[in-house]
């Protein structure tokens, strides 16, 4: 049996115009794989968008935790869904995620290849943690094809504070 969470966020789901760009960019850029590919018919009572009859195609992608930090990616199959050109800056209603990563100026490179936009190249940067701890990064800043965006941050250091020594 499994321990159970309160209100454990496990997946946050995004709406995407190109099932097969965004899925590669996911696996290239964040270096996330398939979780679940399926494509399924809305009821019309959970999700707060389109109808009932809807058809639908959800890929969850995954990290290196197969019940935490999950993505769906979610594309309308039939009615086709319009969407807006992707945003190029974050506003009100619009998730920023903040991702751990191995290497931030691949993140950044990768980005770029498959031309979404890097919003700030690798840059060092530090600030203190919940602990009191000097945390220094490698830091990057990209937008999804879909204009998500993430914050993608390497740890290079952390200094404990004085007091804990």
């Amino acid at each position: 049996m499994t321990e159970a969470f309160p209100n454990m966020v496990k997946r946050t789901t995004l709406l995407v115009r190109d099932m097969a760009v965004s899925r590669r960019w996911y696996e290239y850029v964040l270096g996330m794989q398939v979780w679940m590919d399926t494509e399924f018919v809305l009821s019309g009572a959970g999700l707060a968008a389109g109808s009932a009859g809807d058809r639908t195609h959800l890929v969850i992608m995954r990290g290196e935790h197969d019940r935490l930090g999950m993505i769906g990616l979610l594309q309308w199959l039939e009615p086709p869904r319009s969407a807006p050109p992707p945003p190029t800056e974050v506003g009100y209603g619009m998730p920023v995620f903040v991702v751990e990563s191995a290497d931030a100026a691949l993140v950044a490179q990768r980005a770029e290849e498959l031309g979404t936009r890097v919003h700030c190249p690798p840059r060092v940067w530090s600030t203190r943690g919940a602990r009191g701890e000097l945390r220094h990064f490698i830091g990057v800043s990209v937008f999804d094809p879909d204009g998500h965006f993430f914050e993608c941050n390497q740890v290079t250091a952390i200094d404990e504070p004085e007091d804990s020594q």
